[in-house]
């Protein structure tokens, strides 16, 4: 995610714990809001740009036949790690194709908040740069047998969450968007109405201020585009990430799991994938 940028260089470091994928003990992030289900299979998606190969992770459930609606998954600014894979293989079982963008090149995980923001600001402040990126694995995913490339979606978290709406501002391509804890002012406005949207926010979220919420329902009704806005009571920023809590309490961050919100802002993307894929 993009913090604004009075407050970017005082807040870098705890905010970048908020969104790692390990927790002070070590142990990996796990994810609760749903099991995974089906004969789950696995590929990488790879293509080269400026030397460097992308693998992007891809999942899906082989007992469905035929060609399934594509979900992206836009990782946090930590990189492609277990947590996002996990959200992958999660709606492959689900009955959809999904991929995780691998931003960073060769599936990089990152393990300081300088080198996150370092990787990740690059992506804000050139944004044809994280349009390039992204259209490259869309490409790849356009040639995978099991895509279907007519029907499209994408879903973000934090940094992805913000990616994710960008992307949609910038392309008429997707049937919806749908952003987890995202920041939603990033500099780009929607160019076109056609994409649906949905953000599910943290109403006690200290990372998305009141301001920026209203910029955006401002930027929205503008353009004319439907959306759907949920705040959930008394969830903090990383609600849908398990290991929030011991994070939060361990660097004294405003951050916690909410259990309750997890479940309830995945349901809402269920619901809103079922209808745009109709």
């Amino acid at each position: 995610m993009k913090l604004p940028i009075l407050t970017i260089a005082l807040s870098l470091s705890l905010f970048a714990v908020s969104c790692k994928e390990k927790t002070a003990s070590g142990k990996e992030n796990t994810t609760t809001a749903e099991n995974v289900s089906g004969n789950i299979k696995t590929e990488e998606l790879k293509t080269e740009i400026n030397g460097v190969t992308h693998r992007s992770f891809a999942a899906y459930n082989a007992d469905i036949e035929g060609k399934l609606p594509v979900v992206f998954v836009l990782p946090e600014w930590w990189g492609l790690n277990d947590y996002v894979k996990n959200r992958v293989k999660q709606l492959a079982g689900l009955g959809y194709y999904a991929v995780a963008v691998d931003y960073y090149g060769d599936q990089k995980v990152v393990e300081t908040p300088e080198e996150a923001q370092k990787l990740a600001s690059h992506f804000y402040n050139i944004p044809v740069d994280a349009r390039r990126m992204f259209d490259a694995a869309k490409h790849q995913v356009s040639l995978a047998e099991k895509s279907d490339y007519s029907k499209m979606a994408i879903i973000g978290y934090c940094f992805g969450g913000a990616q994710a709406l960008n992307m949609a501002r910038l392309s008429s391509d997707f049937k919806g968007v749908v952003s987890f804890h995202g920041n939603l002012e990033t500099g780009i406005r929607a160019k076109n109405n056609k994409v649906k949207y949905l953000v599910l926010n943290g109403a006690a979220d200290s990372f998305v201020p009141k301001e920026e919420i209203a910029a955006f329902k401002k930027e929205m009704d503008s353009a004319k585009i439907e959306y759907k806005f949920v705040d959930y009571p008394d969830a903090l920023h990383a609600f849908t990430n398990p290991d929030a809590t011991a994070t939060g309490k361990k660097f004294n961050l405003p951050i916690a799991y909410n259990k309750e919100a997890d479940e309830k802002s995945w349901n809402e993307m269920k619901t809103f994938l079922a209808e745009i894929f109709k």
